[in-house]
C-alpha cells in the first residue's frame, strides 16, 4: 500500500481492477479545504489518459511491474514468441500487448513489461527506433525536391512508412517505433 505523498511519475497503481501508470501529478494545497493530489493517469492495456483527483493521505495499491530483455523468435498462430535474454525462457504474447508491431523483425531485442507477483505479461516495448530495409518504393522524381515531400515505401516486416523521395529500394532506413515516421537513412 502507498499513499499519495508517495506518489511519483512512472510508479504503476490498481485503481478499479486496472493497472495505470502515472504521467503527471500535482499535490495541491488550497488556502481554504483539505489538500489533495490531482494526476494524470496511463492505462496499461488501452493507453487511455485518466485524469484523476485524490484526497491528500488516501491509500492506493502500488503494482509493482519488471522490466526484463526478450528477445523476438517468430510469429504463428498462436501470437509472437519471445525468449528471456538471460534464462532462454519462452513467451508468447498476442498482437495487441505489442506497441509497434508493425516493425517487429527476427532476432529484435524488445523490453517486456510483466506484473511482478503475478508473472502475467502487461506489454512489450520495441526499441525507440529500428533500422529496417526498404523492399519496395516507387521511384522519386529528378528535380522534384521544391517540397519537403514524402512517397510510401514498404519495409522488410512489410509496414507501410512514409519516406523521401530519395530513398531507394535495398536501402535501410531508421524508422520511430512509437509513431511509425521515417528518422533518417542509415549508411
Amino acid at each position: 500500500m502507498a499513499t499519495t505523498a508517495d506518489f511519483k511519475n512512472g510508479m504503476c497503481i490498481e485503481l478499479e481492477g486496472a493497472y495505470y501508470f502515472i504521467v503527471e501529478f500535482l499535490h495541491v494545497k488550497p488556502g481554504k479545504g483539505a489538500a489533495f493530489v490531482r494526476t494524470k493517469l496511463k492505462n496499461v492495456t488501452t493507453g487511455r489518459i485518466l485524469e484523476k483527483t485524490f484526497n491528500s493521505g488516501v491509500k492506493v495499491d502500488e503494482v509493482r511491474i519488471e522490466r526484463r530483455p526478450y528477445q523476438f523468435l517468430y510469429k504463428d498462430d498462436m501470437g509472437y514468441n519471445f525468449m528471456h535474454a538471460e534464462t532462454y525462457e519462452q513467451i508468447t504474447v498476442p498482437a495487441e500487448q505489442i506497441n509497434g508491431v508493425a516493425f517487429l523483425k527476427d532476432g529484435e531485442m524488445c523490453e517486456v513489461v510483466t506484473h511482478a507477483e503475478s508473472e502475467t505479461v502487461l506489454y512489450v516495448d520495441l526499441p525507440v527506433s529500428v533500422i529496417l530495409e526498404v523492399t519496395y518504393t516507387e521511384p522519386g522524381l529528378k528535380g522534384d525536391t521544391a517540397t519537403n515531400t514524402l512517397k510510401p515505401a514498404t519495409v522488410e516486416t512489410g509496414a507501410t512508412v512514409r519516406v523521401p523521395l530519395f530513398i531507394e529500394v535495398g536501402e535501410k532506413i531508421k524508422v520511430d517505433t512509437r509513431n511509425g515516421a521515417y528518422v533518417e537513412r542509415v549508411r
